[in-house]
């Protein structure tokens, strides 16, 4: 029967929709983090009190995600989506509004849970809807949310820092934005599930695990050090690269802020090739090379000058950055029946160790300085070298 081609159809239009909402969304969580230095001033805090903000946010946006995953693993709906774009937004509004430490934290915690609603229920549609090209979709979805997080500071560096915090309120129309694109996802989505309870079928998968339950277990630890070394690494950059920047060269935050959109840029580049080249020659190989390919870059980096500084993070973010669709979906690969848990476990161990590690890089910065955060950070790729432990998978995918 032709059933199969109806289901295919729609994955580019519908690839292109979830593309653009993680965009929307990873937009709208990344004015948080942008906004650090006007915050700081505006309430007079110290890197302690950043660093809890980030702690909180990354909490919620990080322990909630293999439970929310599980969760519509059992119970998909259509409206998960719009119900994220709404917690963002509410948060953002908090953000912009806030005039306490501890309003802050509650915006904090409130967009935390909207990445956590998000982020395993889309990775699943994806799954869902790839048609066989795995990789690719997952790479294109990511790159949505690259691409977001990297112009969420060019655009507060350009409609928030000259005027103050209170214009954040202009990122609250990309939530209207994202509930319109959600639209053809959710026409979608309603059909399949419709479908599927035709043919009393669970969310059916054609593929049986690859390897023991055993050996899919400590691969699945494997994948979660590799993660804590790309994350930990990430926060160094992505939390304090313009505090660095101001601090060691002296430029202004708007300057620092474009650093930064340079560093972005570049893990959106590099997720998207991240994908497609593990679709071809392994998953395995992607995962190899971005982990212990960073570590040149990143031991190069404390000795450089500002313009070399800003190639070497460019470099850095290219490479890091194609490891995680490799290693979400190696890890999709072994455990073929949760994709909701799976993905809401590498999302939200991520997300979690990046928050953990921004407080803890905050307090380093505060006793040692911040230089000597990049020092210490720069040995952290080598811990790729675990990755020669993963079992190959290298099954011909059709």
């Amino acid at each position: 029967m032709t059933h199969h081609h109806s289901e295919q159809k729609p994955a580019l239009e519908l690839l292109l929709a979830l593309s653009t909402i993680h965009l929307l969304n990873d937009l709208m969580q990344s004015v948080l983090t942008a906004s650090y230095p006007l915050i700081k001033s505006d309430l007079c805090l110290s890197f302690s009190e950043i660093g809890w903000i980030t702690l909180v946010y990354q909490l919620a946006a990080s322990v909630f995600q293999p439970i929310v995953g599980t969760l519509f693993d059992k119970h998909p709906s259509k409206y998960n989506l719009p119900i994220a774009t709404t917690f963002s937004l509410i948060g953002l509004i908090g953000i912009a509004l806030s005039t306490h430490f501890n309003t802050l934290l509650a915006s904090a915690f409130i967009i935390g849970i909207g990445s956590s609603v998000l982020h395993p229920e889309a990775s699943r549609i994806v799954s869902l809807s790839s048609g066989g090209h795995r990789g690719l979709a997952q790479s294109a979805f990511q790159v949505g949310g690259n691409l977001g997080s990297s112009t969420g500071p060019l655009l507060v560096a350009l409609l928030v820092s000259p005027y103050g915090r209170s214009f954040i309120l202009w990122f609250t129309l990309f939530a209207i934005l994202s509930y319109i694109a959600s639209i053809p996802i959710q026409r979608w989505f309603s059909h399949y599930l419709i479908q599927m309870r035709n043919r009393h079928l669970k969310m059916k998968v054609q593929e049986q695990r690859p390897v023991s339950l055993i050996l899919s277990l400590f691969s699945i630890a494997i994948l979660l050090i590799l993660i804590f070394s790309k994350y930990l690494y990430m926060a160094s950059l992505t939390s304090y690269y313009t505090f660095y920047l101001i601090g060691k060269f002296g430029i202004s935050i708007q300057q620092s802020q474009v650093c930064l959109f340079i560093f972005l840029l570049a893990t959106a580049i590099g997720t998207m090739i991240g994908g497609p080249i593990g679709d071809r020659i392994g998953r395995k190989y992607v995962i190899w090379f971005s982990i212990l390919g960073t570590a040149p870059f990143s031991l190069l980096m404390p000795h450089a000058g500002l313009w070399l500084t800003v190639l070497l993070s460019f470099c850095i973010g290219l490479i890091i950055s194609s490891a995680f669709p490799a290693i979400l979906l190696y890890a999709q690969e072994l455990l073929p029946y949760n994709l909701g848990l799976v993905s809401g476990l590498f999302y939200g161990f991520a997300f979690g160790i990046a928050g953990i590690s921004s407080a803890v890089l905050g307090y380093f910065a505060d006793i040692y300085g911040i230089d000597a955060v990049y020092d210490t950070c720069a040995y952290i790729p080598l811990l790729g070298l675990v990755t020669v432990l993963l079992p190959n998978l290298n099954k011909k995918t059709t």
